[in-house]
């Protein structure tokens, strides 16, 4: 019995502990996202500046350097073109959450399984959960990107990009000249890009989150 109950009491705080990170990472990927956003958007268009696109509805745009765009974007378009893609990107901001969920999820079908799990099954499942994290949210990064470049014939007038209407259109198109797969396109090196970091980022976590338990005196029901 006193072994359920500590194990009981640290799952709790097991728990508690990964509500307090997941609020931090969505409150800093929100206020990042509000500061960042006019940022991304112009390295976005300088980015592509000169690229050959075969959708006719993206208008070609001419800037001379990073203070040129800033000013080009907020004469021609307004001040709040410099958000575009703000609602997109709020969404994204969940990603780490829905990675925190699955690894939670994929932890506790094998914790059902053994006592304890290894180094390497925290790697693993920490990589997997990432993997259908960033599966999952791909198509609104598409989406981002699209936005943030921001002169689309869709939206003549200049207003802010980024209403759940233009999304649905966006994605619409996407589909459509493309196919589903067009939502995917380039998700093989965003795959490489995250995957590994978000495996060892879990497998720090795993170890800190112990090293905790520890210190306040508890012993960690799973050891890694």
């Amino acid at each position: 019995m006193e072994y359920w109950y500590v194990a009981l009491k640290q799952q709790s705080k097991a728990d508690i502990l990964l509500s307090f990170f997941l609020s931090i990472f969505l409150v800093k990927g929100v206020v990042n996202v509000l500061l960042t956003t006019p940022l991304w958007v112009v390295n976005t268009r300088l980015k592509l500046q000169g690229a050959k696109f075969r959708n006719e509805d993206i208008v070609p745009t001419n800037y001379k350097g990073i203070i040129d765009a800033f000013h080009q974007i907020i004469r021609d378009e307004g001040i709040l073109a410099l958000w575009n893609g703000t609602f997109p990107s709020l969404l994204l901001v969940f990603n780490p959450a829905i990675q925190f969920m699955f690894y939670e999820g994929l932890k506790r079908q094998l914790l059902k399984k053994r006592m304890k799990l290894s180094s390497l099954d925290v790697f693993i499942i920490g990589a997997v959960a990432k993997a259908i994290a960033t599966t999952v949210t791909y198509p609104m990064q598409t989406v981002q990107s699209i936005l943030r470049f921001g002169r689309h014939r869709l939206n003549p007038e200049n207003r802010t990009l980024g209403s759940l209407r233009n999304i649905l259109y966006l994605l619409h198109q996407r589909v459509r000249r493309f196919g589903i797969m067009g939502l995917y396109k380039g998700l093989e090196a965003k795959l490489l890009q995250t995957v590994l970091t978000a495996a060892l980022m879990f497998l720090v976590y795993e170890k800190l989150t112990a090293a905790t338990f520890t210190v306040m005196g508890l012993k960690s029901a799973h050891k890694h």
